[in-house]
């Protein structure tokens, strides 16, 4: 009476099912993912130059 699921994964950006083989399901969100992957690439980049600044400019106040 139960229904089965045959074995899925889901696209990361859209949900979609999609199989188990698959992590995106269309060009498309590939090309979401990537452009996603270079906005946190950047955002940690920006994130670890403010924090050397910051110890930087802790430094120089030291001296």
């Amino acid at each position: 009476m139960a229904n089965t699921i045959p074995p899925h994964n889901h696209c990361m950006i859209c949900m979609k099912a999609i199989p188990t083989s698959e992590t995106l399901c269309s060009d498309e969100c590939k090309q979401k993912y990537q452009a996603m992957l270079k906005k946190k690439k950047l955002t940690l980049l920006f994130l670890w130059i403010m924090i050397i600044a910051f110890i930087a400019v802790l430094f120089f106040v030291n001296i």
